[in-house]
Protein backbone atom coordinates (compact mmCIF):
# COMPACT_ATOMS: atom_id res chain seq x y z
CA UNK A 1 0.00 0.00 0.00
CA UNK A 2 2.83 2.54 0.77
CA UNK A 3 4.00 2.10 -2.81
CA UNK A 4 0.85 3.03 -4.70
CA UNK A 5 0.04 5.57 -1.71
CA UNK A 6 3.74 7.39 -2.99
CA UNK A 7 2.52 6.86 -6.47
CA UNK A 8 -0.97 8.75 -6.07
CA UNK A 9 0.48 11.61 -3.81
CA UNK A 10 3.05 12.33 -6.49
CA UNK A 11 0.69 12.20 -8.93
CA UNK A 12 -1.63 14.67 -6.58
CA UNK A 13 0.98 17.36 -5.45
CA UNK A 14 2.70 17.56 -8.81
CA UNK A 15 -0.88 18.86 -10.23
CA UNK A 16 -1.92 20.24 -7.21
CA UNK A 17 0.90 22.48 -6.65
CA UNK A 18 0.59 23.36 -10.66
CA UNK A 19 -2.98 24.19 -10.60
CA UNK A 20 -3.03 25.58 -7.10
CA UNK A 21 -0.43 27.63 -6.82
CA UNK A 22 2.15 27.62 -10.12
CA UNK A 23 -0.90 28.48 -13.04
CA UNK A 24 -1.48 32.20 -11.38
CA UNK A 25 1.90 33.20 -12.23
CA UNK A 26 1.15 32.72 -16.03
CA UNK A 27 -2.45 33.70 -15.48
CA UNK A 28 -1.40 37.27 -14.00
CA UNK A 29 -1.15 39.25 -16.35
CA UNK A 30 -4.25 38.46 -18.97
CA UNK A 31 -6.23 38.25 -15.67
CA UNK A 32 -5.20 41.64 -14.65
CA UNK A 33 -6.23 43.42 -17.82
CA UNK A 34 -9.27 41.48 -18.07
CA UNK A 35 -10.30 42.88 -14.74
CA UNK A 36 -9.09 46.22 -15.15
CA UNK A 37 -6.88 46.10 -12.05
CA UNK A 38 -3.02 46.21 -11.38
CA UNK A 39 -0.74 43.19 -11.08
CA UNK A 40 0.14 44.15 -7.52
CA UNK A 41 -3.61 43.85 -6.97
CA UNK A 42 -4.11 40.81 -8.00
CA UNK A 43 -1.03 39.11 -6.61
CA UNK A 44 -2.49 40.03 -3.33
CA UNK A 45 -4.96 37.37 -3.87
CA UNK A 46 -2.37 34.69 -4.06
CA UNK A 47 -0.58 36.57 -1.02
CA UNK A 48 -4.13 35.83 0.86
CA UNK A 49 -4.33 32.07 -0.13
CA UNK A 50 -1.20 31.61 1.43
CA UNK A 51 -2.11 33.34 4.43
CA UNK A 52 -4.93 31.03 4.92
CA UNK A 53 -3.28 28.29 4.25
CA UNK A 54 -0.67 29.24 6.92
CA UNK A 55 -3.57 29.80 9.65
CA UNK A 56 -5.29 26.43 8.67
CA UNK A 57 -1.78 24.51 9.21
CA UNK A 58 -2.32 23.62 12.78
CA UNK A 59 -5.93 22.98 13.04
CA UNK A 60 -5.87 20.63 10.12
CA UNK A 61 -2.80 19.04 11.76
CA UNK A 62 -4.50 18.23 14.38
CA UNK A 63 -7.62 16.68 12.16
CA UNK A 64 -4.70 14.73 10.47
CA UNK A 65 -3.64 13.02 13.93
CA UNK A 66 -7.16 12.63 14.90
CA UNK A 67 -8.74 11.13 11.75
CA UNK A 68 -6.33 10.50 8.95
CA UNK A 69 -6.04 12.05 5.69
CA UNK A 70 -8.41 10.10 3.85
CA UNK A 71 -11.71 12.31 4.12
CA UNK A 72 -9.77 15.62 4.91
CA UNK A 73 -7.54 15.22 1.31
CA UNK A 74 -10.54 14.07 -0.95
CA UNK A 75 -12.93 16.91 0.15
CA UNK A 76 -9.70 19.66 -0.49
CA UNK A 77 -9.55 18.21 -3.93
CA UNK A 78 -12.86 18.79 -4.30
CA UNK A 79 -12.45 22.39 -2.65
CA UNK A 80 -9.81 23.04 -5.03
CA UNK A 81 -11.27 22.41 -8.02
CA UNK A 82 -14.51 24.44 -7.37
CA UNK A 83 -12.62 26.94 -6.27
CA UNK A 84 -10.41 26.85 -9.62
CA UNK A 85 -13.82 26.56 -11.57
CA UNK A 86 -14.90 29.80 -9.18
CA UNK A 87 -11.89 31.68 -10.33
CA UNK A 88 -12.72 31.46 -13.99
CA UNK A 89 -15.78 33.32 -13.39
CA UNK A 90 -14.71 36.52 -11.40
CA UNK A 91 -15.62 39.40 -12.13
CA UNK A 92 -14.22 41.95 -9.21
CA UNK A 93 -11.26 42.17 -6.63
CA UNK A 94 -13.56 41.38 -3.58
CA UNK A 95 -14.64 37.67 -5.71
CA UNK A 96 -11.07 36.97 -6.88
CA UNK A 97 -9.89 37.72 -3.01
CA UNK A 98 -12.87 35.33 -1.64
CA UNK A 99 -11.92 32.87 -4.34
CA UNK A 100 -8.39 33.04 -3.28
CA UNK A 101 -8.92 32.31 0.32
CA UNK A 102 -10.97 29.45 -0.89
CA UNK A 103 -7.68 28.16 -2.69
CA UNK A 104 -6.04 28.62 0.23
CA UNK A 105 -7.93 26.64 2.55
CA UNK A 106 -7.93 23.71 -0.20
CA UNK A 107 -4.22 24.03 -0.53
CA UNK A 108 -4.00 23.67 3.42
CA UNK A 109 -5.80 20.26 3.46
CA UNK A 110 -4.28 19.00 0.21
CA UNK A 111 -0.85 19.98 -0.52
CA UNK A 112 2.39 18.72 1.13
CA UNK A 113 1.92 19.06 4.72
CA UNK A 114 -1.04 16.73 4.99
CA UNK A 115 0.36 14.46 2.61
CA UNK A 116 3.30 14.11 4.56
CA UNK A 117 1.63 13.76 7.42
CA UNK A 118 -0.60 10.43 5.32
CA UNK A 119 2.75 9.14 4.70
CA UNK A 120 4.35 9.42 8.12
CA UNK A 121 1.48 8.01 9.22
CA UNK A 122 1.16 4.48 7.37
CA UNK A 123 5.19 3.79 6.25
CA UNK A 124 7.26 1.69 8.53
CA UNK A 125 10.52 4.51 9.94
CA UNK A 126 12.93 2.74 7.42
CA UNK A 127 10.90 3.94 4.57
CA UNK A 128 10.29 7.34 5.22
CA UNK A 129 12.52 9.43 3.70
CA UNK A 130 12.49 7.07 0.53
CA UNK A 131 8.98 7.74 -0.05
CA UNK A 132 8.93 11.51 0.88
CA UNK A 133 11.62 12.11 -1.51
CA UNK A 134 9.76 9.88 -3.62
CA UNK A 135 6.63 11.99 -3.47
CA UNK A 136 8.89 15.98 -4.11
CA UNK A 137 11.24 14.27 -6.40
CA UNK A 138 8.05 14.27 -8.63
CA UNK A 139 6.21 17.18 -7.46
CA UNK A 140 9.63 19.40 -7.99
CA UNK A 141 8.65 19.51 -11.62
CA UNK A 142 5.24 21.14 -11.47
CA UNK A 143 6.84 24.52 -11.77
CA UNK A 144 8.18 23.21 -15.16
CA UNK A 145 5.55 21.18 -16.18
CA UNK A 146 2.29 23.37 -15.39
CA UNK A 147 3.30 27.04 -16.09
CA UNK A 148 4.42 26.41 -20.00
CA UNK A 149 1.74 24.46 -20.12
CA UNK A 150 -0.54 27.29 -18.88
CA UNK A 151 1.30 29.31 -21.76
CA UNK A 152 0.23 26.78 -24.18
CA UNK A 153 -3.31 27.45 -23.21
CA UNK A 154 -3.51 30.77 -22.96
CA UNK A 155 -2.44 31.30 -26.61
CA UNK A 156 -5.16 28.61 -27.52
CA UNK A 157 -7.52 30.41 -25.68
CA UNK A 158 -8.89 32.66 -23.16
CA UNK A 159 -7.69 32.81 -19.12
CA UNK A 160 -11.14 31.70 -18.33
CA UNK A 161 -11.27 28.88 -20.31
CA UNK A 162 -7.30 27.80 -19.23
CA UNK A 163 -8.61 27.67 -16.12
CA UNK A 164 -12.02 25.60 -17.06
CA UNK A 165 -9.05 23.13 -18.73
CA UNK A 166 -7.23 23.06 -15.62
CA UNK A 167 -9.61 22.63 -12.74
CA UNK A 168 -11.36 19.61 -14.78
CA UNK A 169 -8.12 18.30 -14.73
CA UNK A 170 -7.10 18.33 -11.39
CA UNK A 171 -10.69 17.32 -10.64
CA UNK A 172 -9.81 14.34 -12.92
CA UNK A 173 -6.60 13.64 -10.97
CA UNK A 174 -7.21 14.68 -7.30
CA UNK A 175 -10.58 13.50 -6.34
CA UNK A 176 -10.35 10.19 -7.39
CA UNK A 177 -6.37 9.17 -6.40
CA UNK A 178 -7.26 10.79 -3.03
CA UNK A 179 -10.43 8.72 -2.80
CA UNK A 180 -8.86 5.71 -3.18
CA UNK A 181 -5.05 5.68 -2.15
CA UNK A 182 -6.16 7.16 0.91
CA UNK A 183 -8.86 4.94 2.24
CA UNK A 184 -6.34 3.00 4.87
CA UNK A 185 -4.17 5.89 6.35
CA UNK A 186 -6.52 6.60 9.45
CA UNK A 187 -4.75 5.89 12.99
CA UNK A 188 -5.56 2.77 13.04
CA UNK A 189 -3.07 2.27 10.18
CA UNK A 190 -0.22 3.68 12.04
CA UNK A 191 3.01 1.91 11.36
CA UNK A 192 5.29 1.19 14.14
CA UNK A 193 4.25 4.68 16.47
CA UNK A 194 6.53 6.13 18.10
CA UNK A 195 6.10 7.69 21.43
CA UNK A 196 4.42 11.10 20.98
CA UNK A 197 5.18 14.48 22.95
CA UNK A 198 2.15 16.77 23.50
CA UNK A 199 2.37 20.29 21.62
CA UNK A 200 3.20 21.84 24.85
CA UNK A 201 6.57 20.01 25.39
CA UNK A 202 7.17 21.10 21.92
CA UNK A 203 6.82 24.40 22.23
CA UNK A 204 8.62 24.65 25.35
CA UNK A 205 11.60 22.71 23.29
CA UNK A 206 14.38 25.45 22.30
CA UNK A 207 15.33 23.54 19.78
CA UNK A 208 12.26 23.44 18.22
CA UNK A 209 12.43 27.22 18.40
CA UNK A 210 15.68 27.23 16.41
CA UNK A 211 14.52 25.39 14.15
CA UNK A 212 11.49 27.44 13.64
CA UNK A 213 13.47 30.43 13.38
CA UNK A 214 15.63 28.81 11.01
CA UNK A 215 12.90 27.49 8.46
CA UNK A 216 11.28 31.08 8.40
CA UNK A 217 14.19 33.17 7.93
CA UNK A 218 14.82 30.49 4.73
CA UNK A 219 11.29 30.36 3.73
CA UNK A 220 11.18 34.34 3.60
CA UNK A 221 14.40 34.28 1.45
CA UNK A 222 13.20 32.09 -0.75
CA UNK A 223 9.78 33.31 -1.52
CA UNK A 224 11.86 36.83 -1.99
CA UNK A 225 14.19 35.38 -4.47
CA UNK A 226 11.00 33.37 -6.31
CA UNK A 227 9.08 36.96 -6.76
CA UNK A 228 12.64 39.24 -7.78
CA UNK A 229 15.21 37.38 -8.88
CA UNK A 230 14.14 37.79 -12.39
CA UNK A 231 13.41 41.98 -12.00
CA UNK A 232 17.21 41.62 -10.25
CA UNK A 233 19.24 39.79 -13.53
CA UNK A 234 17.39 42.03 -15.86
CA UNK A 235 18.77 45.15 -13.68
CA UNK A 236 22.33 43.64 -14.13
CA UNK A 237 22.00 43.49 -18.30
CA UNK A 238 20.72 40.20 -19.00
CA UNK A 239 17.69 40.18 -21.46
CA UNK A 240 14.61 39.01 -20.04
CA UNK A 241 14.42 35.94 -21.91
CA UNK A 242 18.14 34.84 -20.25
CA UNK A 243 17.14 36.16 -16.81
CA UNK A 244 13.90 34.20 -17.11
CA UNK A 245 15.92 30.97 -17.89
CA UNK A 246 18.48 31.61 -15.08
CA UNK A 247 15.50 31.59 -13.15
CA UNK A 248 13.90 29.02 -14.30
CA UNK A 249 17.38 26.55 -13.47
CA UNK A 250 16.28 27.02 -9.55
CA UNK A 251 13.03 24.50 -9.73
CA UNK A 252 14.97 22.07 -11.55
CA UNK A 253 17.81 22.36 -9.56
CA UNK A 254 16.30 21.89 -6.47
CA UNK A 255 15.12 18.13 -7.33
CA UNK A 256 18.89 17.46 -7.65
CA UNK A 257 19.17 18.90 -3.99
CA UNK A 258 16.72 16.91 -2.61
CA UNK A 259 18.58 13.96 -3.90
CA UNK A 260 22.14 15.17 -2.68
CA UNK A 261 20.14 15.41 0.80
CA UNK A 262 19.00 12.33 0.91
CA UNK A 263 22.50 10.58 -0.47
CA UNK A 264 23.82 12.23 2.55
CA UNK A 265 21.77 10.73 4.90
CA UNK A 266 24.41 7.89 4.96
CA UNK A 267 27.05 9.87 6.60
CA UNK A 268 25.59 13.01 8.48
CA UNK A 269 22.07 13.43 10.33
CA UNK A 270 19.51 15.81 8.26
CA UNK A 271 19.78 19.05 10.83
CA UNK A 272 23.66 19.09 9.82
CA UNK A 273 22.83 18.30 6.43
CA UNK A 274 20.43 20.86 5.87
CA UNK A 275 22.52 23.43 7.68
CA UNK A 276 25.74 22.85 5.20
CA UNK A 277 23.10 23.39 2.25
CA UNK A 278 21.71 26.57 3.75
CA UNK A 279 24.95 28.58 4.63
CA UNK A 280 26.58 27.02 0.97
CA UNK A 281 23.13 28.60 -0.69
CA UNK A 282 23.41 31.78 0.98
CA UNK A 283 26.97 32.54 -0.07
CA UNK A 284 26.60 31.57 -3.50
CA UNK A 285 23.62 34.08 -3.77
CA UNK A 286 26.07 36.96 -1.68
CA UNK A 287 28.15 36.51 -4.85
CA UNK A 288 25.59 37.22 -7.46
CA UNK A 289 26.10 40.82 -6.49
CA UNK A 290 29.47 40.94 -7.83
CA UNK A 291 29.76 38.45 -10.49
CA UNK A 292 25.80 37.96 -11.79
CA UNK A 293 26.39 40.66 -14.42
CA UNK A 294 28.42 38.26 -16.47
CA UNK A 295 26.26 35.13 -17.96
CA UNK A 296 28.87 32.85 -16.48
CA UNK A 297 29.13 34.39 -12.89
CA UNK A 298 25.40 34.34 -12.97
CA UNK A 299 24.90 30.78 -13.61
CA UNK A 300 27.19 29.55 -10.85
CA UNK A 301 25.82 31.34 -8.38
CA UNK A 302 22.54 30.39 -8.65
CA UNK A 303 23.17 26.29 -9.62
CA UNK A 304 24.87 26.74 -5.99
CA UNK A 305 21.99 28.72 -4.57
CA UNK A 306 19.44 26.36 -6.59
CA UNK A 307 20.71 23.27 -5.08
CA UNK A 308 19.37 24.15 -1.51
CA UNK A 309 15.74 25.60 -3.26
CA UNK A 310 13.97 22.74 -2.60
CA UNK A 311 16.10 20.95 0.65
CA UNK A 312 13.80 22.53 3.22
CA UNK A 313 10.40 20.20 1.57
CA UNK A 314 11.82 16.95 2.76
CA UNK A 315 14.53 18.16 5.71
CA UNK A 316 11.66 19.54 7.85
CA UNK A 317 9.87 15.96 7.81
CA UNK A 318 12.94 14.34 8.60
CA UNK A 319 14.28 16.62 11.35
CA UNK A 320 10.69 16.56 12.90
CA UNK A 321 10.58 12.78 13.23
CA UNK A 322 14.01 12.61 14.46
CA UNK A 323 13.31 14.98 17.06
CA UNK A 324 9.91 14.42 18.35
CA UNK A 325 8.77 10.85 16.66
CA UNK A 326 5.54 10.02 14.30
CA UNK A 327 2.56 9.84 16.68
CA UNK A 328 1.23 14.04 16.90
CA UNK A 329 3.62 14.43 13.87
CA UNK A 330 0.69 16.20 11.70
CA UNK A 331 0.04 18.99 14.60
CA UNK A 332 3.94 19.46 14.74
CA UNK A 333 4.56 19.97 11.69
CA UNK A 334 1.44 22.35 11.44
CA UNK A 335 2.92 24.22 14.20
CA UNK A 336 6.05 24.73 12.38
CA UNK A 337 4.18 25.51 9.22
CA UNK A 338 2.51 28.43 10.22
CA UNK A 339 5.07 31.39 10.72
CA UNK A 340 6.78 29.40 7.93
CA UNK A 341 3.82 30.11 5.66
CA UNK A 342 3.14 33.32 6.66
CA UNK A 343 7.11 34.46 6.47
CA UNK A 344 6.61 33.10 2.59
CA UNK A 345 3.67 35.29 2.26
CA UNK A 346 4.89 38.48 3.65
CA UNK A 347 8.73 38.62 2.17
CA UNK A 348 8.23 39.66 -1.16
CA UNK A 349 6.48 43.01 -0.17
CA UNK A 350 9.17 43.27 2.33
CA UNK A 351 11.77 42.60 -0.82
CA UNK A 352 9.87 45.52 -2.84
CA UNK A 353 10.01 47.93 -0.46
CA UNK A 354 13.72 47.50 0.54
CA UNK A 355 14.00 47.40 -3.32
CA UNK A 356 12.25 50.61 -3.75
CA UNK A 357 14.06 52.45 -1.42
CA UNK A 358 17.67 51.28 -1.74
CA UNK A 359 17.75 48.90 -4.68
CA UNK A 360 18.26 45.69 -5.42
CA UNK A 361 21.56 44.72 -4.01
CA UNK A 362 20.82 45.13 -0.39
CA UNK A 363 17.62 42.45 -1.22
CA UNK A 364 20.12 39.74 -2.66
CA UNK A 365 22.29 40.25 0.59
CA UNK A 366 19.73 39.88 3.04
CA UNK A 367 18.62 37.03 1.35
CA UNK A 368 21.79 35.88 1.74
CA UNK A 369 22.40 36.61 5.47
CA UNK A 370 19.04 35.20 5.92
CA UNK A 371 20.12 32.05 4.45
CA UNK A 372 23.66 31.47 6.22
CA UNK A 373 21.71 32.25 9.60
CA UNK A 374 18.80 29.77 8.65
CA UNK A 375 21.79 27.32 8.41
CA UNK A 376 23.38 27.90 11.63
CA UNK A 377 20.11 28.13 13.53
CA UNK A 378 19.04 24.63 12.19
CA UNK A 379 22.44 22.88 12.45
CA UNK A 380 22.69 24.42 16.02
CA UNK A 381 19.03 22.72 17.04
CA UNK A 382 21.04 19.49 17.24
CA UNK A 383 23.34 20.44 20.46
CA UNK A 384 19.74 21.18 22.27
CA UNK A 385 18.43 17.85 23.57
CA UNK A 386 14.87 17.11 22.98
CA UNK A 387 12.25 17.61 25.17
CA UNK A 388 12.20 14.05 28.23
CA UNK A 389 15.55 13.31 26.80
CA UNK A 390 18.80 13.94 28.45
Amino acid sequence: MPRRLVAALAVTQTVGYGVLYYAFSALLGPMSRDLGISTATAAGALTTAVLVTGLMSVPVGRWLDAHGGHALMTTGALVGAVAAVAWSQVQTVAQLYAVFAVIGAASAMVLYEPAFAVVVAVTAPASRTRALLGITLVAGFASSIFIPLTGQLLEATTWRHTLLILAAGYAAFAIPLHAVALRRTGPRHRAHPAPSRPRAAVLRDAGFWLLAAGFVLHSAALATIAVHLVLYLISLGHPPAVAATLAGLLGLLSVTGRVVTSLSLRWLPMATIAGIVLVVQGAAISLLPFTGKHLAGAIVCLVLFGLGFGVASIATPAILLDRYGSNGYATTAGTLATPVIIAKAGAPLGGAVLAGSSGYRPVILAVAAACITAGLFIAASRRVPPPNRA
